[in-house]
Formats: C-alpha cells, sequence, structure tokens
C-alpha cells in the first residue's frame, strides 16, 4: 500500500468512527503540533496562560470532528499537516488577541516544519465517539442529514440530489454548522 493509499484508508476509517483509526492520526501528528506551539509561545507572558496541550487537544478535536464528519476532503499527509499548523497559530493568534493576553509576543515562524510520526495518545481520541454524538445532536434536523450522508462518504452532488439544492450551497451551510457547533463544544478555532 503507497502512503497515499494508506493515508486515504486511515481517513477514511476516521470518518466510520474507528477509535484506533483516530488514535493512530493523534499519534502521527500530536507531538510535532504540540512542539510547534510551544515554540511560538516561546518565554512569553501567553504561555502562562496557555498550555500547548491544551491547544493541541482543541485543534486535534476540531479536525476530528471535521474529518469524521466529512467537512474534510484532505489528499494527503502534507495537507492534513498543513492544516493542523494552520489551526494550532490561528488559536495561539486568537488566545494573543484576548484583552487579557494583549501586548504578547508571538513566534509565527516555529509554526513550520514535518510531523515527528511519534506522540501518545490523548483521552479526547478515546471519547471520539461520543464526541460526535454530541455533535450530531447539536445540528438542527436538515443539518444531521448532511451530516449522516457525508459520514457515509455521499459527496457534495450526491448530497445535493438527495436533500435539494445546490452542491456548493450545501457544503457552505454545512461548514457555518460545524464551526457553529464546534465553537458550541470548545473546540472551534475561535472558541
Amino acid at each position: 500500500m503507497t502512503d497515499d493509499e494508506a493515508f486515504r484508508d486511515l481517513i477514511s476509517r476516521v470518518r466510520a468512527g474507528d477509535q484506533a483509526a483516530a488514535a493512530d492520526l493523534v499519534r502521527q501528528y500530536e507531538a510535532e503540533i504540540r512542539r510547534l506551539v510551544r515554540l511560538s509561545l516561546g518565554d512569553s507572558r501567553l504561555n502562562r496562560v496557555l498550555d500547548s496541550i491544551d491547544v493541541c487537544q482543541s485543534v486535534m478535536g476540531n479536525v476530528f470532528v471535521r474529518i469524521a464528519a466529512g467537512q474534510y476532503d484532505l489528499e494527503g499527509p502534507d495537507q492534513l499537516f498543513r492544516l493542523l499548523v494552520t489551526m494550532a497559530r490561528n488559536k495561539v493568534i486568537d488566545h494573543a488577541r484576548k484583552p487579557a493576553n494583549r501586548s504578547v509576543p508571538i513566534t509565527d515562524s516555529a509554526l513550520a516544519g514535518r510531523p515527528d510520526r511519534g506522540g501518545e495518545r490523548p483521552d479526547q481520541a478515546a471519547e471520539g465517539r461520543e464526541l460526535l454524538a454530541e455533535v450530531r445532536r447539536r445540528l438542527a434536523d436538515d443539518e444531521r442529514r448532511v451530516f449522516d450522508l457525508r459520514r457515509a462518504g455521499t459527496d457534495w452532488a450526491g448530497i445535493a440530489a438527495a436533500v435539494g439544492g445546490g452542491a456548493e450551497a450545501l457544503r457552505k451551510k454545512y461548514e457555518r454548522a460545524m464551526d457553529r457547533v464546534t465553537r458550541e463544544l470548545g473546540i472551534g478555532e475561535d472558541d
């Protein structure tokens, strides 16, 4: 199996709710994302109120929910890594912008590089099913139908045919619904 096939298989298993696949995904990326967050916080006042594990768990929870919900169509491990780095950088920047944390320098240049494919398994991966069930519960009925179809692997054109409307409009509506729910759960990018 090629690396791309293995990656697609991993993402497919995460989408299907496979906890071992979710743990593998976290194991592959968590250590490097935490390291990059620690470097970006440096010796600033921000690192007194923000821990790298908190940022990492929030980012991993957010991306796990969105992958499992079918929001992301990821093509390879590099694309996923860039997404995780961007989400982590945005999370740190959002915290730095909070009034209590203003004028705290952060080092954005540390948020680059490659995952080390190591790391430990956080408790969050074990709670994946419950988290997805809570995400689904918080969606409106029409959003829940799209959620179920995406989890089943239906593409946007197929969803549009099943529920009516345009594929792109449904994708954007679904993205807004996922943004809302992940913020409510405290794992969104601007929670």
